[in-house]
């Protein structure tokens, strides 16, 4: 060791030992910041939480007087009226349900409008999985069952969605029969993404993982009744019917069962001319109405890959049966005065939404949106908990669940 070697060990140590008192001072300043920060403050932190941005001076003032009476409920609530709350936060919220990608980097569509509209207007939540409604705007290219120019005008023009979205009803505006509609199942663009092609068990699928928040791996269950499972699936798939048994029952003998309630839609495009289907349309086929295949109501996609077990179950109509209402699956909170089982869509989605898991699953996505992480310890729990109390004797209004997710995480 030469003799310049110890000068500069102890210059280090110094250096470190002033770095850390410096970093130390400066959380305890950002702590006390924190704690005591004033209602001003207090005010743009949950104004940020709800809509990104900062308020204008009125708003904040506003907002300010809320939290010194007591309120920041109130407070929060007023920061949902700034227009970035509809165009940001609740576009960005709604826009991974309506595709496969779960990719929010989509344009503005009826199922994300209708989902604004829903919680502009403190509308029931539930009635997107089951409502004849629909959100559409003015000043652009009308509405059309062929095609989503609407609503990408309105978005590309900078339309304020909060004062221009309008409430109507889809059995008015795409002519859909009331009975047969179903929120946003029902949408054009959930038709597009989930009831295209294949075999509509798609739109089972992920309105249960947008709505739920459960994928069929989670709702597994290989004890349920069989019977209404398709004649496309295998019983013994590679020539082994273990695998039927102890996997593909699992999700079919209750996927199956309910999703006969679309038996009636399908979503029609040219794929030769336009396979992206930018220009097709959802499908219904009303009373009186036969698929040429099958010569009932009951899309021919329902008959796909018939021989594969010709033994299977032949879907006659669109009743459908809920198996799940026993077994593991009851923990997910179904209704007990509703039947478990119906005929149509919109049945189905009241099943659905009337369960105690929709209900924590919009707290829950509400709650990471809001508070940018999951829910991770007890206080999250207890505060979850709290929430999903509130939105289910609330009425079901979105718009305070983001309120009452924002002042808990305020201080964060």
């Amino acid at each position: 060791m030469t003799w310049l070697e110890p000068v500069v060990y102890l210059s280090m140590r110094v250096y470190r030992a002033s770095r850390y008192a410096a970093l130390a001072s400066l959380t305890l300043v950002l702590c006390a910041t924190s704690t005591f920060a004033d209602s001003t403050d207090q005010a743009k932190r949950l104004h940020d939480r709800i809509a990104g941005v900062h308020p204008d001076s009125s708003t904040l003032i506003s907002m300010r007087d809320e939290i010194d009476a007591g309120d920041p409920l109130a407070a929060a609530l007023i920061a949902t009226t700034s227009p970035e709350f509809y165009s940001v936060t609740l576009k960005n919220f709604a826009a991974p349900w309506t595709n496969r990608d779960r990719s929010v980097f989509v344009p503005l569509d009826d199922y994300i409008a209708t989902v604004i509209g829903i919680v502009r207007d403190d509308v029931d939540f539930r009635e997107i999985l089951h409502g004849d409604v629909i959100y559409t705007g003015t000043g652009v290219t009308p509405y059309s069952n062929n095609s989503n120019a609407h609503y990408e005008e309105l978005e590309s023009q900078g339309v304020d969605l909060q004062s221009n979205l309008t409430a109507s009803t889809q059995s008015a505006v795409t002519g859909l029969p009331a009975a047969a509609t179903a929120g946003v199942m029902t949408t054009r663009s959930a038709s597009r993404a989930f009831f295209i092609d294949g075999t509509n068990r798609a739109m089972f699928r992920f309105t249960m993982l947008n709505h739920m928040c459960r994928d069929m791996e989670e709702v597994h269950d290989v004890s349920r009744t069989p019977d209404r499972i398709r004649q496309d699936v295998s019983r013994s798939p590679g020539g082994d019917s273990r695998v039927f048994l102890n996997n593909c029952i699992g999700c079919h003998a209750g996927m199956d069962g309910m999703t006969q309630a679309f038996a009636y839609y399908d979503f029609e495009y040219d794929v030769a001319s336009d396979p992206e289907a930018q220009n097709g349309s959802l499908n219904y086929n009303d009373a009186g109405e036969a698929d040429p295949v099958t010569g009932t109501r009951v899309e021919e996609k329902y008959y796909n890959n018939a021989l594969n077990f010709e033994y299977g179950y032949v879907t006659p109509d669109d009743s459908w049966i809920n198996y799940w209402r026993e077994g593991p699956n009851k923990l997910l909170g179904w209704d007990s005065a509703l039947a478990g089982n119906g005929a149509g869509a919109k049945s189905l989605g009241q099943e659905l939404a009337n369960t105690q898991v929709f209900a924590q699953c919009q707290v829950e996505k509400v709650f990471e949106n809001v508070c940018l992480r999951p829910p991770q310890d007890s206080a999250d729990r207890t505060q979850i908990s709290n929430m999903v109390g509130s939105l289910q004797t609330g009425g079901y209004n979105l718009r305070r669940t983001f309120a009452e997710a924002a002042v808990y995480c305020m201080g964060e």
